[in-house]
Order: C-alpha cells, then sequence, then structure tokens
C-alpha cells in the first residue's frame, strides 16, 4: 500500500494522524489517544466502526469498565458501566462523539477508519462536548475556538486534564481570555454557550487539504 501524508490533518496535542490509500481508494487514517490510570477524555474523529459502547470497551480485554457521554438536555455525564461481560446502561456511539474513559492502566487508544465528512455539532445553552474538526487546522488556541463561537455567546472553554483528573477552563473577560491554552484537530473539548448554536455552520464548512503523497 502507498502511504499518504496528511499535513492538514496533524494533531497537535496527540500523536499524529497518518493515512493510507487502499482499494477501492479508500483514504483510511487513525488518531491515537495516549490513555492514563483514570478518567481520559477522547473523540471518535475517524468513521466509527462501534455501534454501542459496549463494543469499544470490550476492545480493552477488561482494562476499561466505565464509559460515559455527556448529556447535554440534562447537564450530566451518563455512564455505561461493565460488570463481567454484561454492558449497565449501554448507549450508541458514533462517529464524532466525545467521550470519557476509565482505564484501570495506561495504554493507547486508536480512533481507525475512512475519514469522515466534516463534523458538526448542536450546541445547546448550557455546557457541551465537541471535538475540534479535522478541518479546523487554523484553531490554535481556546480562544480562537471561543471566538468561533461568539454567535452562541461561549465565554468558557474546557479541556480534561488526566494527570490531575479535573477540567481546567479558559475563560473569556470581555476579550482576554484567562487561562487560554493550546487545541488541535481532533482534540476533545467542552465548551459553555449562552444559548443555542450549530457549528460550524454546514454554510461555511471547508474541506481538508488535498493529501500529498509519499512513496
Amino acid at each position: 500500500m502507498k502511504k499518504v501524508i496528511l499535513p492538514l490533518l496533524l494533531i497537535l496535542a496527540f500523536s499524529f494522524l497518518a493515512a493510507v490509500e487502499s482499494d477501492p481508494s479508500a483514504v483510511v487514517g487513525y488518531v491515537r489517544y495516549d490513555l492514563v490510570a483514570g478518567n481520559n477524555m477522547v473523540a471518535l474523529p475517524m468513521e466509527c466502526p462501534w455501534n454501542m459502547a459496549s463494543e469499544l470497551g470490550n476492545t480493552f480485554s477488561g482494562n476499561v469498565d466505565q464509559i460515559f457521554h455527556w448529556d447535554a438536555a440534562n447537564q450530566q455525564f451518563v455512564a455505561a458501566a461493565d460488570y463481567g461481560g454484561f454492558w449497565d446502561g449501554d448507549f450508541p456511539i458514533a462517529t464524532n462523539d466525545v467521550l470519557m474513559l476509565y482505564s484501570y492502566v495506561t495504554a493507547p487508544f486508536y480512533s481507525l477508519g475512512d475519514l469522515p465528512a466534516p463534523a458538526t455539532y448542536n450546541l445547546v445553552a448550557g455546557n457541551n462536548t465537541l471535538m475540534v474538526p479535522l478541518n479546523k487546522s487554523t484553531l490554535a488556541m481556546a480562544s480562537d475556538l471561543g471566538t468561533e463561537l461568539t454567535a452562541g455567546s461561549v465565554d468558557q472553554i474546557f479541556h480534561w486534564d488526566e494527570v490531575n483528573q479535573q477540567f481546567v477552563a479558559a475563560a473569556d473577560y470581555g476579550g482576554f481570555w484567562d487561562g487560554d491554552f493550546e487545541i488541535g484537530i481532533a482534540m476533545p473539548l467542552m465548551a459553555y454557550s449562552y444559548s443555542p448554536i450549530t457549528w460550524p455552520s454546514r454554510g461555511i464548512q471547508t474541506a481538508p487539504a488535498p493529501s500529498r503523497a509519499r512513496n
């Protein structure tokens, strides 16, 4: 197979995203997230091969026994928990979802699959999880994302600090973002919005740049 490097899709905070061209000329790739022992926030930026949280959890051979998703309507995390092969509270998962995984060990997690259509999120008033879409490499800081989300009056962006097991915030104080931090494509985040907003707007989506082949 011929390796294809996608220069636009370099992961800033995680590993790099690589791609290969396979029959019938489908572009597939992966994003790697490094899990620690404890809670870890991840996303599913590539086409998701699983339908349910339990299917994802079973790939870890018992090392991950809780998977959470953010219920924006009720403003709380909802869990699926593994009780010896039976996943209580199992829920559907899909491409571009943001999840929290509880791992007992340090291990890599790969989102592996076809390159999907650009992600779009329907934010509600309150906290929302989202992932920096693969076609948004121009967003380098949390403040950049906050500026794009001004239609929803978003004034706080959070990332999960795996080392200290807590959310860390960047907050907008009238144009100055206190606690601003670096972000990159495929990075899972939480944003606080004062009003509903669809982001990125479907009318202004931009496609990823063409890939460059290497022998």
